[in-house]
């Protein structure tokens, strides 16, 4: 053999060599375990002994109590926005999902009926699985509540709510008006519905387009709200000071969401200052006015405020609809009767909103600006008498709302006190820094 060997030229012998030493080498090394996945959930794993030369046979792997299968479900999720008008049945018939599934959802707990209270251009959250079969759904309610239905192991859904972690932080905001309150809120860097908040707790005190003059300034602590430590936007306004033509009207926040002064007065009166959002006011109260289209002088006993024809009006207190006519001097008019001995009148409607014996509560709309009647242009023209007399609605003194109760006087007093000279401590910050 070695003589044979021997006689083979050189080429041969070393790829005879080469032959061989493969064949030593699939006797003697294992193979290699195999993989392989699908749709990166199922698995299958097999392990390979070598038996004999060129044959190799699969063992099964043994498995562990926990893995009852190799193949897990695959799941998907889709978002649908909420339409004006559209209910759950309505967008699982859009989305192709049974009625049966969404029947089950609805009857799952109480919780469920939120998704009764869907609100248009919010989102509906889809998980399903391979077979197309829901496997949770996803409303997100508010920021900090999320509403899921999810099936359980029996195949019975069950709704619950995801709830994140919220933390509050106190922000400070002041300014000074030279034009308006709103280019002033801009400037300072409030926000529109900050801006708007800020006018409602005050509203009773200050008629924001009479009373406002260059150099009044305002301060204000403002809730700033973190979810699951990302800032998401600004909540109640915890504290302000308004200072207007000298005289300082505070405000605090109380845990019944109700203001009130440092003292415990509510900053709530029983009646606005203006009942109108209005444009400008183009006629203050006087004894003495040009009237623009009788031309003559005559005395103008209320406030005209000029706005856009069509711009709600409100009712300035709780009371009754004493007179709701129209006649060629007042128009289109509403009179309404409050307690007190007082009576509010509400002149040059372009509609009324309300009957003649209805009541109605403050805030509530009773009409749209026009400029029906003796009027040069669309404008409320708005009085206030007592026991009959004109006064200025402007400056007449009025009643106060319940100021807060006896039992709880003592503890708010030592909170506002902290929440007013927070505010004095960030002004006083803010100055030293200028």
């Amino acid at each position: 053999m070695q003589e044979l060997i021997n006689s083979f030229p050189r080429r041969h012998k070393i790829l005879l060599a080469a032959t061989l030493m493969f064949l030593c080498l699939l006797v003697l090394w294992p193979a290699e375990q195999a993989t392989a996945q699908r749709n990166t959930e199922a698995l299958v794993v097999a392990n390979y002994q070598q038996l004999a030369i060129g044959q190799v046979y699969p063992l099964p792997l043994t498995l562990s109590p926990s893995d009852e299968t190799l193949e897990q479900e695959f799941t998907e999720t889709h978002q649908v926005v909420i339409k004006s008008g559209d209910n759950l049945a309505d967008i699982f018939k859009r989305v192709g999902q049974p009625q049966k599934t969404m029947l089950e959802i609805a009857r799952s707990n109480t919780l469920a009926k939120k998704f009764t209270k869907l609100i248009p251009g919010k989102y509906l959250t889809f998980e399903t699985d391979s077979q197309d079969n829901l496997v949770s759904l996803r409303y997100e309610e508010n920021p900090l509540s999320t509403v899921v239905a999810q099936r359980l192991e029996d195949g019975n859904y069950e709704t619950i709510i995801e709830a994140k972690d919220k933390e509050t932080k106190s922000t400070y905001f002041e300014g000074e008006i030279k034009s308006s309150f709103w280019n002033a809120g801009v400037d300072a860097g409030l926000n529109e519905n900050l801006i708007m908040n800020f006018t409602n707790i005050f509203q009773w005190d200050v008629d924001f387009a009479l009373d406002i003059r260059e150099g009044d300034k305002f301060y204000a602590l403002v809730e700033r709200i973190y979810i699951e430590g990302e800032f998401v936007g600004y909540g109640d306004i915890l504290a302000a000071e308004f200072i207007n033509q000298d005289e300082a009207f505070k405000a605090v926040r109380f845990e019944d969401g109700r203001y009130y002064t440092d003292n415990g007065d509510s900053m709530q009166k029983a009646f606005l200052r203006a009942p109108v959002n209005f444009k400008y006011i183009s006629s203050n109260f006087t004894n003495r006015r040009f009237h623009p289209v009788q031309k003559r002088y005559k005395a103008h006993r209320g406030v005209d405020y000029a706005a856009r024809t069509g711009t709600p009006v409100v009712a300035a207190g709780d009371g009754k609809v004493i007179r709701s006519s129209y006649d060629k001097y007042n128009g289109h008019h509403v009179f309404i009767e409050h307690g007190g001995g007082i009576t509010t009148k509400y002149i040059h409607f372009s509609k009324r909103k309300v009957k003649r014996g209805q009541k109605v509560r403050q805030g509530q709309l009773i009409g749209l600006v026009g400029q029906t009647g003796l009027a040069a242009g669309p404008h409320l023209h708005y009085e206030f008498l007592v026991n009959g007399v004109h006064r200025n609605p402007r400056t007449v003194s009025l009643p106060k709302a319940n100021p807060i109760p006896a039992a709880d006087k003592e503890r708010f007093l030592t909170y506002a006190e902290q929440r007013m000279q927070q505010l004095a401590h960030n002004k006083q910050l803010l100055l030293a820094m200028r």
